[in-house]
């Protein structure tokens, strides 16, 4: 699973050829959640409310690179590093 981003010991990272609808996978503390990236919806686990606030402030800052990076690991491309949340 590569790694896309990395901030506050939460991971971002994606899948290559991932079902539908585009989502990433957030690890942070042991737990772990897919999120889809157009609404933030929270689609399998759990990160701890904290977490997840700094996940989906992150999300809404990078959506359309999280997009480009769907599309290039359904196209099994090597996926673009995003910046973290500072």
């Amino acid at each position: 699973m590569p790694e896309i981003s990395r901030f506050f010991g939460i991971i971002i990272a994606m899948y290559y050829k991932e079902h539908a609808p585009p989502h990433f996978h957030a690890k942070y503390g042991g737990r772990e959640a897919s999120i889809r990236i157009d609404t933030g919806e929270v689609m399998d686990g759990d990160l701890g409310a904290r977490a997840a606030r700094l996940v989906e402030e992150w999300r809404q800052i990078h959506t359309s690179d999280l997009m480009t990076d769907w599309e290039l690991a359904q196209l099994r491309h090597p996926l673009n590093k995003i910046e973290p949340l500072e």
